[in-house]
């Protein structure tokens, strides 16, 4: 190999789980299935092309019981991921949808699978919410197995790797990632992938490096390249020269005894210099993660989505099947308390049998409460679901997307209805649960003060409240740059939004991403915010920055951030007042 191919590559991506690891690469082989040819199937040999697709479908369904059964503990916990995407193999929006293909065009089991599946992708990609976004993966993760049954390819064979290696791939899915054995695995990079991705959340679990959605790594790495891979700034190197080499392990030691550091102090609690206690909670996705806001020391839980639970699947869960999975995550974390947001989903799209029209700008549109207000039936089942966890432990409802008073007043009355229903039916519930909203639009944020009569606490979803009033796509990459957590009009709306709040004595809590940056901390307990919810593996740094601020001087400072017009203002007077707290213990 040339000189020119083997030079220092260095390559940035998401960094989706924090590490350091040195290793050579292994490339997880999906060749045979990339290919797909169509040719037209005869009338009368439909029906058998039909029970070959179906015979495919069996066997991947097949596969993924057994993955189910086996996979290694520290995988079991999102066990679930599996079990939904067996679920999605019965979906009729792929399985159905690839059986009618076959049918009314009269082609072969391949070809219709990967239209089919072409066009769920695009689906899934033109909503709003990136976790949403994300979910376009799993379709591909899901019918990536019924291609190679049909192909006659070998499977990906990551459980079958006897050495330390680093993987490369275009995507992991879920399958695949259960397979990893940590004694094997020391990391590894993608093409594809995001920090909400399943490839993602699983990394973080499985708490070994990741740096995702590198766009091209699979083709500029091949088998046996020596790589370093940097998870904590999604940095990725390739052929690394010696002096980087010695940066990187010198980097390494110390990322590990500040983890160790850190990790010792999770279960301490938060509390500042002048004795404030603050509750850093954690957020989560799924019921399993709530092992993970245990282990890293969370006061409980700020934010459960419950999207997940309504995703791929062809009709809306029951209300059994709700109040069991709240059931669970409640029944853990009592007495400490779990916040639990109903739906937030532009529904017309996330589920296939109310799908009417297609939104041109769906971030714009029939989403969270809107969707819930209009669906009254699926909202009030999802209720009816909360109240009846909630007899279980401590439990808080939060409404998403809330942009107008009616709204909340609506919100209200329905739960209202949901309890007297209960009630008739003698049902085991708790009415009395913390009413809360989300503060991610702009217009609510202004009437805070109007707002705060009608809830026992705001929750503020910082990701939407930038984009929304800095008109910013933080997934554009053209204006990505623009989103700026500390841009002074965020800060002069958070200070209103929490004057509002104890003015009027709400509770105020952050669950966005910007409470999860431990150098956003002393930002937010100036402006007197007491609860941050953030995903659980920055709970114990999160917990480390506060039991080093002193509330008081944390006010002071908000007054001269507030004579800040640029963020790079309020960065500053940041890095003045706060400068020996960035650096690592």
């Amino acid at each position: 190999m040339s000189d020119k191919e083997t030079r220092e590559i260095t390559l940035k991506g998401i960094g989706a789980s924090p590490g350091i690891c040195i290793g050579k690469a292994y490339l997880v082989d999906k060749a045979g299935v990339d290919v797909v040819k169509k040719y037209a199937i005869h009338e009368s040999d439909l029906e058998k092309e039909k029970n070959r697709f179906r015979i495919a479908v069996k066997k991947a369904k097949d596969d993924l019981h057994a993955l189910v059964e086996n996979s290694h503990e520290d995988f079991r916990e999102h066990a679930d991921i599996l079990e939904t995407h067996v679920a999605l193999l019965k979906d009729k929006m792929l399985y159905g949808k690839t059986i009618e293909t076959i049918e009314k065009e009269g082609v072969n089991a391949e070809w219709a699978l990967r239209k089919v599946v072409s066009d769920l992708q695009t689906l899934f990609r033109r909503m709003p919410d990136a976790y949403l976004r994300e979910r376009a993966a799993d379709v591909v993760h899901v019918s990536d197995p019924i291609m190679r049954n049909l192909m006659g390819a070998d499977p990906a064979n990551v459980k079958d790797i006897d050495k330390r290696v680093i993987l490369v791939a275009a995507d992991l899915s879920p399958a695949e990632t259960s397979q990893i054995q940590l004694e094997r695995i020391m990391g590894f990079v993608t093409d594809l992938g995001g920090m909400t991705s399943h490839t993602g959340i699983i990394a973080r679990t499985l708490e070994i490096p990741a740096v995702l959605g590198l766009d091209d790594v699979t083709r500029r790495v091949q088998n046996e390249d020596l790589l370093v891979v940097d998870g904590t700034r999604g940095e990725m190197v390739i052929h690394p020269v010696e002096d980087t080499l010695v940066r990187f392990v010198r980097r390494r030691m110390a990322y590990e005894v500040r983890k160790a550091t850190i990790m010792r102090g999770g279960h301490f609690p938060a509390q500042t210099l002048d004795g404030v206690t603050v509750q850093v909670m954690g957020n989560i996705e799924l019921p399993e993660e709530v092992v993970s806001v245990r282990d890293h020391g969370g006061d409980g839980i700020g934010l459960y989505r419950t999207e997940f639970q309504y995703l791929s699947r062809p009709l809306f869960p029951s209300e059994s099947e709700l109040f069991e999975k709240y059931r669970d995550v409640v029944e853990v974390m009592a007495p400490q308390p779990v916040t639990i947001r109903t739906l937030d989903i532009n529904g017309d799209k996330a589920i296939a049998r109310h799908s009417e029209t297609t939104e041109k700008n769906p971030a714009l549109g029939l989403r969270g409460i809107r969707y819930c207000l209009k669906e009254a039936d699926v909202f009030k089942t999802q209720i009816r679901a909360i109240l009846r966890a909630a007899a279980f432990g401590n439990v808080r409802i939060l409404f998403p997307m809330v942009s107008t008073y009616d709204e909340i007043l609506e919100a209200k009355r329905m739960l209202d209805e949901a309890a007297e229903s209960l009630d008739r039916e003698g049902a085991k519930f708790d009415r009395n649960v913390a009413i809360g909203m989300m503060i991610e639009v702009p217009s609510v944020a202004i009437m805070a003060d109007i707002m705060a009569k009608e809830v026992d606490f705001f929750s503020i979803g910082t990701n939407d409240l930038i984009q929304y009033t800095l008109a910013i796509d933080r997934g554009n990459r053209h204006v990505s740059h623009l989103y700026q957590p500390l841009h002074p009009a965020i800060i002069r709306m958070l200070r209103q939004v929490s004057d509002a709040a104890r003015e009027n004595g709400v509770g105020v809590f952050i669950c966005g991403e910007m409470a999860g940056e431990p150098i956003h901390a002393p930002v937010l307990l100036g402006l007197g915010m007491t609860e941050l919810s953030m995903n659980p593996q920055s709970i114990p740094s999160v917990k480390r920055m506060v039991r080093s601020v002193n509330t008081e001087d944390a006010r002071e400072m908000i007054t001269d951030i507030l004579r800040e017009a640029t963020a790079e203002g309020v960065r500053r007077v940041l890095q003045a007042a706060c400068g020996d707290l960035m650096r690592d213990p």
